[in-house]
């Protein structure tokens, strides 16, 4: 039993540190799409990963979940929402990473678990203890810094931390598994992106007129959406959230090593000192999880 277990929490890491690879390493594949609008990329997108969902549960006979989930109208009006969230945030960080603002993507994948923690105090009940708060606490000065400092607020960094913790919270309250919701949230998507791939004039929306290379580029869309999902939720079913925690810093680390080595965008020392103040913070809630979660196991061991 205790090789089963040492086995399925190896697996879980393998998968969790693949998912936030993926997600770290994507700004990489959305550069190669140089020239390509926003609304054009999250438009093919959106129709690959509806179609390679589809597929998906076709394969793993979850076809049935699909459409008991589009006939339920409580379901259908929560994902409705989260594809709300989920899409505007796609977009944003699509044209964050194709216009040079790799830095404040990374920031806000930084932010978002503090964002989360907060709105599962405020909606869902949740308690944090006094070392917790000060990490909050600690995450917003550093963005009154930046806000100080440049006279204005990081626009596109809080757009991606508010929307996917609220697209998070969203999804909590839909009883629905990660790749049922993904395939209804895109078919929600599939007729605004095909009337936009339709309506617009870019050459590049028309596949039959595009180089092999560039539909090559284009469908492989779909798999850097749904990859790192699944990925993702093995290693959520298998491993403790703490750990989970610590890979979540995987993804928004490389966008970091990405955006100053590889894409040369500068990291001046203002903004280095919003991210060491966000990195304090997180190292701070990060460990007191850690000690709380030790003090735990050993209550449990006593106990027994």
């Amino acid at each position: 039993m205790q090789n089963q277990n040492s086995d399925s929490a190896t697996a879980g890491l393998l998968a969790g540190i693949g998912a936030f690879l993926i997600w770290g390493l994507a700004p990489l594949y959305f550069n190669l799409l140089d020239g390509i609008s926003a609304p054009e990329i999250l438009s093919h997108r959106s129709v690959w990963s509806f179609i390679l969902a589809m597929l998906l549960l076709a394969l793993l006979g979850k076809l049935k979940d699909f459409w008991e989930t589009l006939g339920s109208r409580k379901k259908m009006t929560t994902l409705l929402l989260s594809t709300l969230l989920i899409g505007s945030n796609w977009l944003v960080f699509i044209w964050a990473i194709t216009n040079q603002h790799m830095l404040d993507a990374s920031l806000g994948y930084y932010i978002n678990p503090l964002v989360s923690i907060s709105l599962g105090v405020l909606f869902m009940g949740e308690r944090l203890r006094p070392l917790q708060w000060f990490a909050v606490a600690l995450a917003a000065a550093g963005i009154g810094y930046e806000l100080w400092q440049f006279g204005r607020v990081p626009l596109i960094a809080l757009f991606l931390a508010f929307s996917f913790g609220f697209y998070g919270l969203v999804r909590k309250r839909a009883p629905v598994d990660s790749l049922t919701g993904l395939a209804v949230e895109t078919l929600y998507m599939l007729p605004v992106a095909i009337i936009f791939l339709l309506w617009t004039d870019s050459p590049s929306s028309n596949l039959l007129t595009n180089s092999w290379q560039l539909n090559g580029l284009l469908l492989l869309a779909g798999p850097i959406t749904l990859t790192p999902l699944l990925l993702f939720n093995i290693a959520a079913r298998r491993l403790n959230l703490s750990t989970v925690g610590f890979l979540q810093y995987i993804g928004p680390t490389l966008m970091l090593l990405l955006a100053t080595f590889f894409y040369g965008e500068p990291l001046g020392e203002s903004k280095l000192i919003t991210f060491a103040i966000v990195w304090f913070a997180l190292f701070l809630y990060s460990t007191d999880a850690l000690v709380h979660r030790r003090k735990r196991r050993l209550l449990r061991k006593a106990a027994l």
